[in-house]
């Protein structure tokens, strides 16, 4: 039976290891025919931002897995558009194309999920 999951993105890209290990969930949920939605909000829009260098860091590049998700199916992507307002970033400055939604739709979209993981 598939199962709607919705991965909420919500911590900078070099946050610790959570980014790399949601990812790792996400493309594994993929992999078994789940149903897969990402949700970028808060910190978490700063994840798809362009131009990043994430190895002078020692971290790995995220934006490599991202470019991937297409091919695991994962194209139902989402940006909370206060979160961009609010860190001065608008669509363009992202490395995906996201679907906009609001704060106050956040709610009604969420709970149109089975199964919720928050990063």
């Amino acid at each position: 039976m598939t199962k709607k999951f919705l991965f909420i993105m919500g911590s900078a890209p070099l946050s610790g290891v959570q980014v790399q290990e949601t990812l790792d969930q996400i493309l594994t949920t993929a992999a078994m025919d789940q149903a897969v939605s990402l949700l970028f909000l808060d910190d978490g829009v700063f994840q798809l931002v362009r131009d990043q260098q994430p190895l002078r860091a020692g971290r790995k590049d995220i934006a490599l897995i991202y470019q991937a998700l297409p091919i695991y199916d994962v194209e139902d992507l989402w940006v909370e558009t206060e979160s961009l307002q609010e860190r001065g970033l608008a669509q363009a400055d992202l490395t995906l194309t996201l679907r906009p939604i609001s704060r106050a739709e956040l709610g009604g979209f969420v709970a149109g999920h089975d199964v919720v993981v928050h990063c």
